[in-house]
């Protein structure tokens, strides 16, 4: 048998229920990788205890023959998820010592399903970034490692960004799978990067209640995990409606995992035009044809479509997500909760809690959200910003209605860069890495992003998938199309073992 913790998620959970090891066995194997990885600081806080108490409550459940549809499962956190009595500090110094005295409506329904909690998992500072290197508590390394003339480089590279410490966690093997959010593609984005499959699903089939928010009408939870089925698994225990958050769609949760199998044959999957974009790398655009070919290949019909507002979705999600995210980040003022640095006067506590408290990055968005909801600017962007957001969402829906049942799309713009070669160029450069995700969060779509293969240096390649509204289940059929013609992206042996 592999090791424990190397498992697929729907592995160790037919290991489970045939009893051939243990909750508390596969959860002390994933405490021990997680002990020996703390190079990758994809881990926040461990909470090893927590989980082998739950691992044994879960154990009780199968013992006694009423096991959960994740029971026994250890996953990650992301640390933007509210954890009741368990410390959540969204990357942030200004959250460092905050507890909630509740549980995120995501991570209580996993709990609800039987899952194991160890521990929370890296990410962006208040999940604004594209690399992991904005975090207070430090850059995530990613697992990967580049090859140059057949000699496997030292240099570390990024996991992406913002759900980086989830990706690398299970690319690295960390967890069975993990919790992340998607505000412009960082789902996606670290998924590509790291060889693991993640989804963004459609605005509303998660609950946002509990979830530190960004920018509340594009943040969307959802799950990163090694297959695709796997992904399935957990985004059904992730779903459902919640009174408690208006924008949650009161749906029913189709049978994501059914739908994997399901096959293309008799579906259109859409080539936009205008994705290649100037510059794009020969093997990207490899990739893609490969990808379009393995779809023709299992009986789908490939259509070259137009979404002819593409060019102006990201510098419109670089308007509204600042804006919102300034609204949203006006709450941390030293009052109520989290840091408070003591001043003579309020404006004082304001302006020096503020100050300590947030990262550069996080200052940078706020100030260009601030200064674009201004008096005098708010027509000229932020209301111009939403018209282009409309006019995105209806390039979408004229695709749809021609008959298109998903797009195929690179999921990045190139494989993982290094540590520090962009975080300290113009920040323009580094918000480009969002250049083929942002418009699925700005029509409110949803988005997958499966691996496809490996670029000269051995890093991993995604692909991505678009779907129709609330139509998950066809992305998870075409991704097992490309998973199974592609095979599954294998970690080479671990450099910090």
């Amino acid at each position: 048998m592999s090791e424990l913790n190397e498992l697929s998620l729907a592995e160790a959970r037919d290991g489970l229920k045939a009893k051939r090891f243990s909750a508390r066995e596969l959860t002390q194997a994933h405490i021990t990788a997680v002990e020996r990885a703390r190079a990758l600081n994809a881990y926040i806080l461990e909470t090893p205890e927590r989980a082998l108490a739950m691992a044994d409550a879960s154990d009780a459940k199968i013992a006694a023959g009423a096991a959960r549809p994740l029971e026994g499962l250890p996953l990650g956190i992301k640390d933007l998820f509210c954890t009741e009595g368990t410390k959540t500090t969204a990357g942030s110094k200004i959250l460092e010592n905050f507890t909630p005295h509740y549980e995120s409506a995501v991570s209580a329904n996993l709990w609800r399903d039987g899952a194991v909690m160890l521990g929370k998992l890296n990410l962006d500072e208040f999940a604004m970034g594209s690399s992991n290197e904005t975090s207070a508590y430090g850059n995530v390394i990613s697992p990967w490692r580049r090859t140059v003339d057949r000699v496997v480089s030292d240099a570390p590279i990024v996991p992406g960004g913002s759900s980086g410490g989830s990706a690398a966690a299970v690319a690295a093997h960390l967890c069975l799978g993990a919790t992340a959010t998607d505000t412009g593609g960082s789902i996606r984005q670290p998924a590509a990067f790291t060889g693991t499959v993640g989804i963004k699903p459609t605005y509303g089939r998660c609950s946002r209640w509990g979830t530190v928010a960004f920018a509340s009408s594009l943040d969307q939870a959802g799950p990163i995990a090694r297959t695709v089925r796997d992904c399935a698994i957990l985004l059904g225990s992730m779903s459902g409606s919640d009174a408690r958050d208006t924008t949650c769609a009161d749906l029913p949760v189709p049978d994501f995992e059914a739908a994997v199998t399901r096959g293309v044959k008799g579906l259109t999957i859409g080539i936009p035009k205008e994705y290649r974009v100037d510059g794009m790398p020969a093997e990207i655009q490899r990739l893609w044809d490969q990808g379009a070919a393995w779809l023709k290949d299992a009986g789908a019909t490939i259509k070259e479509i137009s979404l002819p507002h593409t060019q102006y979705a990201l510098p419109a999600y670089y308007i509204v997500a600042p804006a919102e995210a300034s609204s949203n980040l006006a709450r941390y003022d030293g009052v109520r909760y989290g840091l408070r640095v003591p001043a003579n006067d309020i404006v004082g506590l304001y302006e020096k809690t503020r100050a300590a408290g947030f990262g550069r990055e996080v200052k940078r968005r706020i100030m260009i959200g601030t200064y674009v909801l201004s008096a005098g600017y708010y027509d000229a962007y932020y209301v111009r910003a939403q018209k282009i957001r409309t006019l995105i969402k209806r390039d979408f829906e004229a695709a749809y209605a021609a008959g298109v049942d998903a797009i195929l799309t690179p999921a990045t713009p190139s494989a993982a860069f290094g540590i520090g070669e962009k975080a300290s160029a113009d920040p323009v450069e580094m918000y480009l890495n969002d250049v083929f995700t942002v418009t699925v969060n700005m029509a409110g779509l949803p988005g997958i992003s499966v691996p496809a293969g490996l670029d000269a240096q051995g890093l991993p390649l995604g692909l991505q998938l678009i779907g129709r509204p609330f139509d998950e289940e066809t992305l998870f059929a075409a991704s097992q199309v490309i998973e199974d013609a592609a095979g599954r992206v294998s970690l080479p042996k671990p450099w910090w073992a």
